[in-house]
């Protein structure tokens, strides 16, 4: 496979990153310390190239119906400028991926009702989510174009991300940004070289934190990047790679494909049960299967179900250990770390229903020592409003 790079691949290499094969691309996985970009996010705000991501836009007067029906939540529901989290499954209701759409407003002024959204899928999934998109399309007057290529997504995330992004937006413009709500977007003029320049800005992130992200052409992304770090004073914008952000996404309980979510998968198991709008109007793509995964009930599959685990000691459990009750396997960890923000290891495991209740204790066999855990309510930490 050939190794790709996003067009900040310079910007990374200028500020000593150290990079790691992520879904094909070659990303920063730190440029420090993860522990100080951890941090920094959590403090004060961290600056991530997530340009890796897929970005395909659906248009056309059977948008909003095409998506109802191509993926597990009902699209058609959303407001236009607002955001919705949801789930593309296969027929037999595993998980090709979960993905974030966006409503926009509509382009054209043919007065056709020609609608528009963007569908954000993983990185690793870009691919196959735009190529099932497109084969889905069949039968409905719909345009999918795949926009992955040539759009670049830069996230500012943390407490001091909307006083940061501030700078960068014209005065008279500044309640685009404070007004716009968790889970929305809007379209926002960014001082980026001579000129401002519209630019989506999305109140979305996967660390827990307030935050941003920005979609942008790949031509005007180093100019963006290079602008954020430039008004920043000392402390207040840390660039920031991977593995600060998977410890920022555990802490704050959401799920990672490849991890917590996969083809043989269950949105129920995962928790994502409300996800899944069976209730809308028609058919969609896996609903029967999904409809029996729900009726035989929540963490059906293998009769488990994900959980939250908090260390009682100090080793951390990690991906494929395996959680044990009494000395007998009951589960298996998916995701797992010291938390540094809490100080104590946490993990997501898949386990047997009846060991799921918070409070109960179990272990991690932590290559053949019994570390001792106990279930607890995700998210292990939430930011306070």
């Amino acid at each position: 496979m050939t190794e790709k790079r996003t067009v900040l691949y310079n910007e990374h290499t200028k500020l000593g990153a150290s990079f790691t094969d992520f879904g094909g691309w070659q990303m920063p996985l730190k440029y420090s310390s993860e522990l100080a970009e951890h941090h920094a996010v959590r403090n004060s705000a961290g600056l991530f190239d997530l340009s890796h991501m897929g970005e395909v836009w659906v248009t056309g007067p059977e948008a909003a119906a095409f998506l109802d029906y191509a993926l597990v939540g009902k699209i058609s529901a959303m407001a236009v400028g607002k955001a919705k989290y949801s789930l593309i499954c296969t027929e037999d209701g595993g998980i090709i991926d979960d993905l974030i759409t966006y409503r926009r407003p509509a382009a054209d002024t043919a007065g056709d009702g020609t609608d528009r959204f963007l569908v954000v899928p993983n990185a690793g999934n870009a691919d196959v989510v735009a190529a099932a998109l497109a084969e889905r399309a069949a039968g409905f007057n719909v345009r999918v174009d795949d926009a992955s290529a040539a759009t670049s997504l830069i996230a500012v995330q943390g407490p001091r991300a909307q006083e940061l992004l501030l700078r960068l937006v014209p005065a008279a413009q500044h309640g685009l940004v404070t007004e716009l709500k968790y889970y929305a977007a809007v379209e926002v003029p960014f001082l980026v070289g001579s000129a401002g320049k519209e630019l989506l800005l999305a109140r979305t992130g996967y660390t827990g934190e307030e935050g941003f992200e920005i979609f942008v052409a790949n031509d005007d992304a180093p100019a963006l990047w290079q602008a954020l770090a430039a008004i920043a004073e000392d402390g207040e914008l840390t660039p920031a790679g991977l593995a600060s952000r998977d410890s920022l996404r555990l802490e704050a309980g959401m799920p990672l494909y490849g991890n917590e979510l996969s083809l043989q998968g269950d949105p129920f198991a995962a928790g994502l049960g409300p996800v899944v709008a069976l209730s809308k109007e028609g058919d969609f793509v896996g609903k029967s299967a999904l409809a029996a995964k729900k009726e035989a009930g929540a963490g059906s599959t293998g009769g488990r179900r994900l959980v939250g685990l908090k260390g009682l000691g100090r080793r951390a459990g990690r991906a494929h250990y395996s959680v044990l009750k009494d000395g007998k396997t009951v589960g298996e960890v998916t995701s797992g770390q010291p938390s540094p923000t809490l100080g104590y290891p946490i993990a997501m495991a898949y386990v047997d229903v009846e060991f799921t209740q918070a409070g109960t204790v179990l272990d991690i066999d932590l290559r053949g020592k019994a570390e001792p855990f106990v279930v607890v309510d995700l998210p292990f930490y939430k930011r306070s409003t």
